[in-house]
């Protein structure tokens, strides 16, 4: 439960310290005394959003802290994942949340047990402690599109409904990912005959890495062949001689005879004669290749041609995909990959078709599932809300959950009451919801917005949360003033329901009526006061013998007199009699 509320420097509140207990809080007070401020701090500390403006006057920041007594919780549940999430934990059987709210150009901060957290995990956690009911809640009956997520929360199927909203999503991917594969595939059509040329005229040149270097070099030979011959010819005589003089062959030949003749007489000279020896032979194998290169190398035209018109060819290619033959390459592998890529959307559409299927398959069967547990909530819903109503005095009133479905050819296979069709989906399933009444007998049910006066939606909206209070899981209830709009005569039945609701929960309610008050385990008056030339909120816990003046207050005004103190005193005898005969139930 909440046990503690502090707030600080919060709109017209400067300091201020609640202490709650288990069962029925009732908050009474003045108009404008600072009632619904106190559960817009609570909002605040749940991690709702607030701007700069709530921070109170003269003040650089506001803060709201909450202590939760968590020490009956035997499992924490959904609370205790939330808390596991983000590395937190219930310390000495308690959790404290804070938020602190910057002015004006500040930054917040928000903390749990102490540790600063982002804001989204403050309100994460904040929604598995409290759930506060406003008088905006009457509002949303107006809104069919809201009467959806009603029935879900009755009928708990929350999960089941993340579940789906997760496989329509990927099923949307896939919708999205088709349509882009598919606006590709035009454009690579389009591009498809390009590429496949492109590549075609690449591969026909059979370059290689180098290829344009052996080229230049074999054209630079071809140009120049009679000064290649005359200077291989001109090296061949020098090293092989003629009839006139010796070539280098002979003379080193001779050298190394001379020279071996003495060698016996001082071995260094026998070294040199075998390296004279070793330096014949390497003449006489360049005078062999000198001769035979003199004999292969003959003026070739036809080569020469053939040589300058691939190096034109390659040119060619150069401007058009790269300044090397590398990077003519290069491109190439590109475009083959873009062809491979074209070529396998066929296969991509076909693989997506296939997922897209299997979603389908699986969000048809959830829907499903989802439709029938909503229907037969539904008529549990109707029969709870029925009852809650006759109790507030709108006995004979039909309250129907209307659901509807719509056929769609591009829509979900779903098996509904045996029957398989087709129908129109979105993230929620197959089912459109809105709640009916027919407050008169004979009535054909109308939507509640069209056809209930103020008093009636205020009770259908406390029929509906009563319903949806009890399988709430969250321990700590908020009604600010949901009783609006409800006459003296269902008042009580109000007191008695929000009491009955703390077999389960911690109950806080705001409320002008003193019907409601008198069924209060605990009993808070806010007022406001003046301080130093400001005004200032303080909230104090009644005595048992001080609620009949602020019933009696609550009833007939400062004035009221004894009437309204006697009235006030049947109000809390009452209450306290009907209280007691329903704990013996």
């Amino acid at each position: 439960m909440l046990a503690q509320l502090t707030i600080r420097d919060f709109a017209i509140i400067d300091r201020l310290t609640i202490e709650w207990s288990r069962g029925l809080n009732v908050v009474t007070g003045e108009t404008g005394a600072g009632k619904s401020i106190i559960i817009d701090a609570v909002g605040a500390l749940l991690g709702g959003r607030i701007s700069a403006d709530f921070v109170r006057s003269g003040a650089n920041r506001a803060t709201v802290e909450g202590v939760f007594d968590l020490s009956t919780v035997e499992d924490g549940g959904e609370l205790k994942a939330a808390l596991d999430e983000h590395g937190l934990e219930i310390e000495d059987g308690g959790l404290i949340l804070t938020r602190d709210i910057a002015g004006a150009g500040g930054r917040g901060v928000s903390r749990v047990n102490g540790r600063a957290v982002p804001t989204a995990v403050l309100q994460q956690i904040g929604e598995h402690l409290i759930d506060i009911h406003g008088q905006s809640e009457h509002l949303s009956l107006l809104r069919p599109r809201e009467h959806l997520d009603l029935l879900d929360r009755y009928a708990g199927m929350g999960t089941g409904r993340t579940r789906l909203a997760g496989l329509v999503a990927d099923l949307r991917a896939v919708d999205r990912e088709q349509q882009r594969i598919r606006e590709e595939a035009r454009q690579a059509q389009r591009e498809q005959a390009l590429l496949r040329h492109e590549v075609d005229e690449i591969e026909a040149a059979g370059l290689n890495p180098g290829d344009e270097d052996e080229l230049l070099m074999t054209r630079e030979r071809l140009r120049n062949v009679e000064r290649i011959r005359t200077a291989v010819q001109s090296a061949w005589g020098a090293l092989s001689g003629d009839d006139e003089r010796s070539g280098a062959h002979d003379l080193v030949g001779q050298a190394a005879l001379a020279v071996g003749q003495v060698g016996g007489v001082d071995p260094t000279l026998a070294q040199q004669a075998e390296m004279l020896d070793l330096v014949a032979e390497q003449i006489d194998d360049a005078v062999r290749a000198l001769r035979h290169y003199l004999d292969t190398l003959d003026d070739d035209p036809e080569q020469l041609q053939a040589v300058e018109e691939r190096l034109l060819a390659i040119a060619d290619l150069k401007r058009k995909y790269g300044d090397t033959v590398e990077e003519i390459l290069a491109y190439a592998e590109r475009a083959r990959n873009r062809l491979e890529a074209v070529e396998r959307q066929d296969q991509l559409v076909a693989e997506l078709d296939a997922r897209r299927e299997e979603l389908r398959r699986a969000a048809g069967a959830l829907a499903g599932d989802l439709s029938a547990r909503r229907a037969r909530a539904a008529i549990e819903l109707q029969a709870v809300v029925e009852a809650e109503l006759a109790d507030l005095n709108m006995r004979g009133t039909r309250f129907v959950v209307q659901m509807e479905r719509h056929d769609d050819a591009a829509g979900l296979l779903v098996e509904i009451e045996g029957k398989r069709r087709t129908l129109a989906f979105d993230a929620t399933g197959v089912d459109r919801v809105e709640f009916l009444i027919a407050p008169n007998p004979g009535e054909e049910p109308k939507g509640i917005g069209r056809i209930a006066s103020g008093g009636e939606l205020a009770r259908v909206a406390l029929a509906l949360k009563t319903a949806l209070s009890r399988v709430d899981r969250r321990a700590t209830l908020i009604f600010d003033e949901v009783d609006t709009g409800v006459g003296g005569r269902s008042a009580p039945v109000v007191g008695e329901k929000l009491w009955g609701l703390t077999s389960e929960h911690q109950v806080l309610c705001v409320t002008h009526m003193p019907q409601v008050a008198a069924y209060a385990d605990a009993h808070l008056v806010v007022a406001k006061g003046a301080d130093e030339g400001s005004s200032r909120v303080v909230v104090r816990t009644l005595e048992q013998s001080e609620r009949v003046e602020e019933l009696a207050q609550m009833l007939g005004g400062p004035l009221g007199g004894t009437g309204a103190r006697r009235n006030a005193r049947e109000l809390l005898d009452g209450a306290r009699t009907r209280k007691r005969e329903a704990s013996r139930r």
